[in-house]
């Protein structure tokens, strides 16, 4: 495969590589074990289909597409999208990844009616897996795309129209077909349409019992075709002028939870998205991760400039070290993985531009990685923390850790102990710390 990106060959690692290198891994070495795995077996980095080849530079506010590329004619043809298909897995290939994620939509366009967008759709799932098996390639994750077409401006799952609701089912069971056929690892849902603009316009708990009876059937249908991927459920914040039933980690596992499907499903996570809750950008990671939900991660960061509202390739070390002493400390993602989520500036035109951005996003992590290595392997973090906790080792706090406490019992110990003395938070204390493990190991 060398048609679409030509003058391009694999991506190799050469940590000796000068500042004009950008071609190469500086930090990123699969076969490297951190932590008692590969980089490649803690990482598992998938290329986002969407972003990386259906975004074309365009801006919906102040532009038309930048991005000519050699392989795309900007049409809904079938022949578009084999080519574009084509040059994804040439991408794929050269930048040496093993996965990518991908929904139906990014596969095939929609036909003239039902029957006609499955018959595209089983086409090119073909040629996909025509593709997979030369480079041995297949999907970090599958999903439906239940968002874009206009049938589903008032959402999918919680569509007041009972029609639209059967049809997202169809569109789903058609998905996790393919995704079988595929051997994708995971299947997401992702619906940033499922939310309300007015309370005046709708009922929540109609809305989201109607959405847990989309995902029930999907839990079943996965066991009566076979499909052993995991189920994930992406939070999405994202639309200013919507507000979602999954807005975050805590709604989407709550929701989960009322409807008896938490056994089912995981999250996946964007950690971006937590900047538009104003919130820290791994809070959604620790949160699902707290309550063994975190199943994947997206590897992006956001728009300072248009307050996190779209995606740029990942580049702050100080989140994603973050990101990865979570993942670490859980002990990897199981079938998950980290999706590069991110996308290349409008004003980036050349092809090579994707390889830059997506070098830059995988090197980011690996050396994020090493990073919480280094945290958890000293044990330094793990002492100071266990220390602020000290109080529940025994005692009153040991009584309370194993949950047989009263509020007579609580009473007693006040009456007996009186007024607590103030403990520093430390704050500036553990900021130091972890400035010392973001900053490269000292000679």
């Amino acid at each position: 495969m060398n048609k679409y990106f030509p003058g391009i060959g694999r991506i190799e690692y050469r940590p000796d590589a000068g500042p004009d290198d950008t071609l190469v891994f500086r930090h990123y070495n699969a076969k490297e074990t951190v932590h008692g795995r590969t980089m490649e077996e803690w990482l598992k980095f998938s290329v986002c289909y969407f972003n990386t080849f259906r975004y074309l530079g365009s801006d919906n506010h102040y532009g038309e597409r930048t991005h000519q590329r050699s392989w795309e004619d900007g049409s809904r043809s079938l022949d578009n999208y084999k080519r574009r298909m084509m040059a994804a897995f040439e991408f794929f290939q050269k930048l040496h990844v093993k996965y990518y994620s991908v929904s139906d939509r990014d596969m095939a366009p929609e036909g003239e009616n039902y029957d006609q967008t499955n018959t595209f759709l089983d086409e090119m799932v073909t040629l996909a897996c025509d593709l997979q098996r030369q480079t041995g390639m297949k999907p970090l994750y599958y999903s439906a795309d239940l968002f874009t077409h206009p049938r589903y401006m008032n959402g999918s799952g919680s569509n007041p129209d009972a029609h639209v609701f059967a049809y997202a089912c169809a569109q789903v069971k058609r998905s996790m077909d393919a995704a079988k056929r595929l051997g994708a690892e995971n299947f997401v849902f992702f619906n940033p349409r499922d939310g309300y603009q007015s309370v005046l316009q709708r009922q929540f708990f109609r809305d989201m019992s109607h959405m847990a009876q989309l995902y029930r059937m999907a839990a079943q249908y996965k066991d009566k075709i076979g499909f052993r991927g995991q189920l994930l459920i992406q939070p999405k914040p994202a639309d200013p002028r919507r507000h979602q039933y999954e807005s975050d980690a805590m709604s989407t596992m709550h929701m989960l939870r009322h409807f008896g499907l938490d056994k089912y499903y995981k999250l996946y996570i964007k950690p971006a998205f937590s900047r538009l809750m104003s919130r820290p950008y791994e809070h959604d990671v620790y949160m699902a991760a707290a309550y063994n939900m975190l199943g994947c991660v997206d590897a992006s960061d956001s728009w300072p400039e248009f307050n996190g509202t779209s995606d740029i390739c990942a580049q702050d070390m100080r989140d994603a070290t973050l990101v990865m002493k979570c993942v670490l400390e859980q002990g990897g993602l199981q079938q998950g993985g980290f999706t590069l989520g991110g996308r290349v500036r409008r004003e980036s035109t050349e092809p090579r531009d994707l390889f830059h951005g997506h070098i830059m996003a995988m090197d980011t992590f690996a050396r994020a990685l090493r990073n919480a290595a280094r945290m958890i392997s000293d044990g330094s973090f793990s002492r100071s923390i266990q220390q602020r906790y000290s109080s529940y080792k025994s005692g009153f706090g040991e009584r309370v850790e194993m949950g047989n406490m009263t509020f007579d019992d609580c009473e007693d110990f006040v009456r007996k102990n009186g007024e607590p003395m103030h403990q520093s938070s430390r704050h500036e204390h553990y900021e130091n710390m972890f400035n010392y493990y973001i900053s490269p190991p000292r000679q």
